[in-house]
């Protein structure tokens, strides 16, 4: 009897343009995972579909985004307007796009999923503070390209006090920009937009002799905007620590699956398998499947080469989850057991990983898990005869950089890599509770190396978990992935 393969109903949901999975990436999916061929009904690998229903995935609340639009508008004062467009549809070819991604600041204070939109925030104004430009309502395109949402379900369902049709943008944010002291806006990121705002700014400048009041100051919204998306709240908190578990089990689900032979797509396969499969639709970026040579580039991600008997395999990746990203990578061997040279790398990168994690607490600086890391690393290259002489001094020199390259880490939350200042008054920023980090250490050792022996060359290893500050020191995130070289050997053996 042929194997039923398991879907989630609430995935194909036609109601949700941007929370479905497409038949073309589920044809993906049973080609590369299940050796489904296309059209061959009587072939033993074809597999019968069955539906089933997952609980609905974790969202923000209304409230919550209600409350940082509340904090913002705080910080921002009275008389001032604060200015945010939406992200745009981008084409990938001719006519067809990719998948829309909202901009992860106009998600972070609206949760409103569509494209040619712009918030504007205004602090005490009688007729509401909260104002959505957006898409009208438009049946012949909706049958297109998938339903809109309008100004009356903007307010309806997003909470705008006012919403209005984009295309009259021209003719009403003027005037709700008239009087204002102080306009928050990003520039750079919109070029089209930054010329209109300037254009009305210089309008109302041309204008003052008439009794026009333009703007005294304009203010990068980002300043304050992302110093509160640093530190996460209790509801993004569980956000992320369920797409954290997703990305775990993905993860486990590759170690299991992987053996000489398979192709690094079809890891890449397994992993979007089981990111779908668990409710999170998107990767938080594009997935590192890296056997052999390849893990030592640090952004392979054309995942398209064969995975050899003896090679490692690093996978760097992580699901997305309502636009909150996890970020994991673990190596394994590709055979199930570490080669002894492959074994003595893996346990330095280990050790560096659990002490910079440790490292990780409030009252620290937030390069403090680097600075471990570095040592130990440095530490296991003398260990290995890869570097001689001082420790300290080689650190000093930086000698280690030729096979660890990067940063321990970065902030993580609705962008992989995300805001938030590294420094502040130049010197390194102090973590404090809220706060999420990556902690990831790696050893690089790329073939044909000068001076490198040959039993290291091709070995990459990077070990990488998702970390909360907590008020008394951390939680790791991504901790239900094994790590330890035997749990490891352990998962794959037991398949």
């Amino acid at each position: 009897m042929a194997k039923p393969i398991v879907f989630h109903a609430d995935l194909w949901d036609p109601a949700d343009r941007y929370s479905r999975i497409t038949a073309q990436e589920w044809l993906f999916i049973l080609v590369m995972k299940y050796r489904y061929i296309p059209g061959n009904l009587n072939s033993h690998l074809y597999y019968h579909f069955k539906l089933t229903t997952i609980k609905k995935p974790l969202m923000i609340s209304r409230a919550e985004y209600a409350r940082r639009r509340r904090e913002l508008m705080d910080l921002m004062g009275k008389n001032s307007i604060a200015i945010l467009p939406s992200a745009k549809e981008v084409v990938r070819s001719r006519d067809t796009h990719f998948s829309f991604r909202q901009d992860s600041d106009f998600h972070y204070l609206t949760g409103f999923p569509e494209p040619d939109a712009v918030l504007v925030l205004l602090p005490g104004r009688e007729h509401g503070e909260y104002v959505m430009f957006c898409r009208e309502k438009d049946p012949k395109m909706e049958t297109w390209h998938g339903r809109r949402e309008g100004q009356a379900g903007a307010k309806k369902n997003y909470g705008c006090n006012d919403a209005f049709p984009i295309d009259d943008i021209d003719e009403i944010l003027p005037g709700l920009m008239e009087g204002r002291e102080r306009i928050y806006y990003e520039f750079g990121n919109h070029a089209e937009f930054d010329n209109n705002i300037m254009s009305w700014v210089n309008t109302f400048r041309a204008q003052v002799k008439k009794g026009a009041h333009p703007p005294g100051e304009l203010i990068d919204l980002s300043y304050i905007l992302h110093d509160m998306r640093l530190i996460k709240s209790k509801a993004e908190i569980k956000v992320m620590r369920k797409a954290a578990e997703i990305s775990a089990n993905a993860h486990k689900a590759a170690m299991k699956v992987c053996q000489p032979g398979m192709n690094e797509l079809q890891i890449e396969a397994e992993l979007k398998y089981q990111f779908a499969n668990q409710g999170a639709r998107f990767e938080a970026y594009s997935s590192i499947v890296a056997g052999g040579e390849n893990a030592c580039i640090l952004h392979y991600v054309e995942n398209k080469d064969p995975l050899q008997d003896g090679d490692l395999l690093l996978i760097d990746a992580g699901a997305e989850l309502d636009g909150y990203a996890a970020d994991i990578s673990r190596t394994f061997p590709v055979n199930g057991r570490y080669s002894d040279a492959q074994r003595e790398a893996y346990d330095w990168v280990l050790k560096a990983n659990k002490e910079a994690i440790k490292a990780a607490k409030p009252g620290n600086h937030w390069s403090a898990p680097h600075d471990v890391a570095v040592r130990i690393l440095t530490k296991g290259l003398i260990a290995m005869k890869i570097l001689e002489g001082d420790l300290d001094q080689l650190i000093q020199e930086e000698a280690y950089k030729p096979f660890y390259m990067h940063k321990t880490g970065h902030w993580i939350g609705l962008d992989v890599h995300d805001v938030g200042d590294y420094l502040q008054d130049r010197e390194p920023r102090i973590l404090a509770e809220g706060m999420v980090l990556t902690v990831e250490p790696g050893l690089y050792f790329t073939p044909k190396t000068k001076g490198l022996d040959k039993k290291w060359w091709g070995i990459g290893i990077r070990i990488e978990d998702d970390v909360l500050i907590t008020a008394k020191g951390n939680s790791v995130l991504t901790k239900s992935v094994p790590k330890e070289a035997s749990q490891v050997e352990k998962l794959m053996a037991d398949g």
